[in-house]
């Protein structure tokens, strides 16, 4: 065993190796988040060594199973290399493409190794046909279930006791997108999700937000937009303003990229040719 920093590196039977990091983990449920080095940190830092020597050191993240995220199509790549290259990204494409997922896993990477010192996701709240006016209990509980998604990704990838620890610390922020107006955001890797509803004003509302040292992710799928009929989405709008603007890239993905079931890839397909055909 070797350690660098907070980086330490096992090397050895694999049994014995196990057997160590369960020992570490262990011990790291008394170690004091205030000194700098967490669960997390020691986590990543075993589970990077791994990976590399299981033949999965592309993975952008591993997960507290133990577990590597890792890109699983040309386009799913090329994201991560963006994210990893550019300090603004947009990731457009339909649903179960791994937007999302992908960019907490960078999120989550960028933390665990000490490049952001938070993580700030937000989600504009829009109705998908339903009404939140209808929902009961005040507004934090009613904006809640849109932004399940997000809660869903973290708590998978961190399990339940390190997530709701960066939560009640405020290392892992979850907002509505309204919420984001007046705030300079530094220092953080910030994902702006469901991108597809945010109107023209609120996307130049979320873009001028951000400061220096920061990451920010755009995803969304702009075929299925839950604005007011007539009403420009924010997405679709941003692709033709900063098209020109260096410094910054548009990623796509389409049904090809689908990880979700197998018939979910053939459900977006039939649905693109149908609004081909309605052109």
């Amino acid at each position: 065993m070797s350690s660098h920093g907070n980086v330490i590196t096992l090397q050895g039977d694999r049994k014995v190796v196990d057997k160590v990091q369960s020992f570490i983990l262990a011990l790291t449920k008394e170690v004091s988040p205030d000194n700098g080095i967490t669960e997390e940190h020691i986590r990543q830092a075993i589970q990077r060594d791994k990976a590399g020597n299981s033949g999965t050191a592309n993975a952008v993240y591993v997960d507290w199973h133990g577990k590597p995220v890792v890109p699983k199509s040309p386009h799913q790549q090329a994201y991560v290399d963006a994210i990893r290259k550019y300090d603004i990204v947009f990731a457009i494409g339909p649903a179960g493409t791994g937007k999302t997922y992908l960019a907490v896993a960078c999120a989550l990477k960028a933390l665990a190794m000490g490049d952001m010192s938070r993580i700030i996701l937000t989600r504009p709240v829009v109705e998908a046909g339903e009404k939140l006016g209808f929902l009961p209990g005040d507004l934090y509980e009613k904006v809640e279930p849109y932004l399940n998604p997000l809660y869903d990704a973290l708590y998978n990838m961190l399990g339940p006791s390190t997530f709701h620890r960066y939560r009640k610390d405020g290392i892992i922020e979850i907002v509505p997108l309204a919420y984001m107006r007046g705030r300079t955001l530094s220092n953080a890797f910030i994902i702006l999700d469901e991108a597809q509803n945010t109107i023209p004003e609120q996307m130049k509302m979320f873009l001028t937000r951000l400061g220096t040292g920061i990451n920010a992710v755009i995803t969304g799928d702009i075929t299925q937009v839950d604005l007011e009929k007539g009403t420009e989405s924010g997405l679709i709008v941003i692709r033709h303003i900063l098209k020109n603007v260096k410094g910054l890239r548009f990623v796509y993905f389409n049904e090809s990229d689908v990880v979700r079931h197998r018939l979910v890839k053939k459900i977006v397909a039939a649905y693109n040719r149908h609004e081909r055909k309605k052109q």
